[in-house]
């Protein structure tokens, strides 16, 4: 199965860098391109003013102020917007916009995706936009992702003004838990799977990964922890019948296990991102952060690992998981292991579906003389939103802003490519909601 994968992966790497002739834009579309010219410095403003307002995942309140302000944006363009709660699931919610004509309908059915939330938590230092110079802006979330978001808005915005939403269905989702998301996933991601079982196609405005790439594979990710168990004793009977190797040096076996067998498959990855061992262990699982305590003539009693890992579609993470438990089975001397995986985000694969799409978009970047649009490398991206939906429609992603330091205090957006790509997601979108093929 993954052998067929990546041979799908391959041609569609190949056939993304196939030049394509330029043609020439309609009437409409070069309305729309106008429009898009005169509101660039409004839309600007409106992603200043959403940067500025903090919304951590954590920061509840921050999440529904900026699902409030995106809400009634949407509102102003007809469009009736929705909040779904998920307190449930300990996160703000979900705010959903929808659209859907007031004429029959004639195109393809879009599911726009797009987060509210980001990493930076309100008490983090970094939390107001902030000109660099005069084209790049220090932004917290402003590329990752409320530029996406915002190219999302004005986009559709540029279409209404023209009167060409008329006959379009078209949701616009904006989850309020991305960077984070809650558990479990049949509740905090129904809303979003349900629309796009509503929907023909899915347009993802993660961060771009360059001008004149998009995403048509994405790796998913999944969680996995392991727990190991030793016998506490005096440090002078280490490796004895009785007293074994510890828990710190079976948990030492066990990583050299994964690292050693697991490891080098193309697309899999596996990440031990905190680990704790001693006498005593407290471990803060939704916090990520802990404490031991031991010492140097005590055997060690506990140890915990926590990880990530990433696949480019089920049966390679299912393969990669049967392989860690076999390691974890065969333990040192009186010491026991068990692992537990907590799924994520499953992987969007390629597929023929997304490589169309990736070729509609290059057509429309030809057409605005942008530049040929070529697919991103899976293996380079993390994962998002439209993972989820990628069983029931063609997927494409990573058509938000340019920036760098995503996820870090240098996080940048580069506010001269926003009317660009603006311009390219007007257009595109225009023309799937005009084709029924």
């Amino acid at each position: 199965m993954f052998s067929i994968l990546s041979k799908l992966l391959t041609l569609v790497l190949l056939l993304s860098v196939v030049s394509v002739s330029a043609q020439k834009l309609t009437r409409k579309e070069k309305k729309i391109l106008k429009t898009i010219e005169v509101n660039n410095k409004e839309a600007i403003q409106f992603l200043k003013a959403v940067v500025n307002i903090n919304s951590g995942t954590m920061n509840h309140e921050g999440v529904k102020k900026v699902g409030k302000v995106f809400g009634k944006a949407f509102e102003d363009i007809g469009f009736k917007s929705s909040w779904y709660d998920m307190s449930e699931v300990n996160r703000a919610g979900h705010l959903f916009a929808e659209t859907s004509g007031s004429k029959e309908k004639k195109g393809k059915k879009l599911l726009l995706i797009g987060h509210i939330d980001t990493v930076f938590e309100a008490d983090s230092p970094f939390q107001e936009f902030s000109m660099v110079n005069d084209s790049i802006a220090h932004a917290p979330g402003g590329n990752d992702m409320k530029g996406g978001n915002v190219i999302m808005l004005y986009a559709l915005k540029a279409l209404q003004e023209n009167g060409l939403l008329d006959n379009a269905q078209i949701i616009a989702a904006f989850t309020g838990d991305e960077e984070a998301t809650g558990k479990p996933l049949t509740i905090s991601r129904k809303d979003l799977i349900n629309a796009a079982k509503r929907s023909d196609i899915a347009l993802g405005f993660e961060t771009s990964t360059g001008f004149n790439y998009a995403t048509v594979a994405r790796r998913g990710s999944s969680d996995w922890k392991v727990e190991v168990t030793g016998k506490r004793a005096h440090s002078s009977g280490i490796f004895s019948p009785k007293t074994g190797a510890g828990a710190i040096f079976e948990m030492s076996r066990i990583l050299n296990g994964f690292y050693n067998e697991v490891r080098g498959e193309e697309y899999l990855t596996f990440n031990p991102g905190i680990i704790l061992g001693g006498t005593q262990m407290n471990y803060e699982e939704a916090l990520s952060k802990g404490n031991s305590f031991g010492k140097s003539n005590v055997v060690a009693q506990t140890a915990i690992v926590y990880g990530g890992l990433r696949f480019i579609s089920e049966t390679q993470k299912e393969n990669a998981r049967a392989k860690m438990r076999e390691i974890i089975s065969n333990n040192l001397p009186q010491t026991s292991a068990k692992v537990t995986f907590i799924d994520s985000y499953p992987a969007m694969g390629p597929t023929e579906g997304n490589n169309n799409l990736l070729g509609i978009v290059n057509q429309v970047s030809l057409d605005l003389k942008q530049g040929e649009v070529e697919a991103y490398d899976p293996g380079k991206r993390g994962a998002a939103d439209v993972s989820f939906v990628a069983q029931y429609v063609d997927c494409l992603d990573g058509l938000g802003t340019m920036g760098n330091g995503a996820h870090t205090p240098q996080e940048t957006v580069n506010l001269n490519t926003i009317e660009a790509l603006t311009k390219r997601t007007a257009i595109l979108i225009y023309r799937l909601i005009n084709t029924k093929e």
